[in-house]
């Protein structure tokens, strides 16, 4: 073997390793985030593999990359969301939270509960447009930029989308706590 081709052998050995270990780091979260986009647990998980394999097709383009994670995020929210326009479904893509850990009492469990019905609920209304940079930012933890740079928008686009996206799910929240409270009386 020539000694080219054993340093290109060991190169790329290293990358698919870097892209083996992003796969453990990030497998549940990205899962977990296109569960939120798309509210299908399989076709979440085909998503994800679809992301890390894309991934590992792009593989060399990793040492341009900056952020590893928001590149992954990039990447599954363009899978997401081209699988969503071929299946013609923006109007109504209901959100769950993902498996993060709630901390809580036992006895708070109930309370507990009913809050996320109503976070679930609220986000429910939001159009995929609004709800992938809230949850990119709010939950996720990207910055402005890092989610213009996800989505393919400028900052201030973002900002604007963010701004609404707020407003909505605060109206949303009410309507929700409202029917929530009106049921829980009835209930009692």
């Amino acid at each position: 073997m020539k000694a080219e081709q054993w340093m290109q052998d060991d190169a790329e050995a290293v990358w698919t390793e870097t892209v083996a270990a992003l796969f453990v780091e990030y497998r549940s979260p990205i899962c977990a985030y296109l569960y939120s986009l798309v509210d299908e647990w399989e076709l979440a998980h085909d998503l994800t593999q679809e992301t890390f394999l894309e991934l590992f097709y792009t593989r060399h383009r990793l040492r341009e990359v900056e952020n590893p994670r928001a590149w992954i995020y990039r990447i599954a929210t363009y899978l997401a969301l081209n699988r969503v326009k071929r299946r013609r479904r923006f109007g109504w893509l209901p959100w769950h939270l993902s498996e993060r850990e709630l901390h809580f009492q036992w006895h708070d469990l109930d309370a507990a509960v009913e809050q996320r019905v109503v976070v679930e609920a609220a986000l429910a209304t939001l159009t995929l447009r609004y709800r992938a940079p809230l949850l990119l930012h709010s939950y996720y933890g990207f910055s402005v930029r890092e989610v213009a740079d996800l989505l393919g928008l400028s900052e201030s686009n973002v900002k604007v989308q963010l701004h609404r996206a707020r407003e909505q799910f605060r109206q949303s929240y009410g309507v929700a706590m409202g029917q929530q409270e009106d049921d829980h009386a009835e209930s009692q």
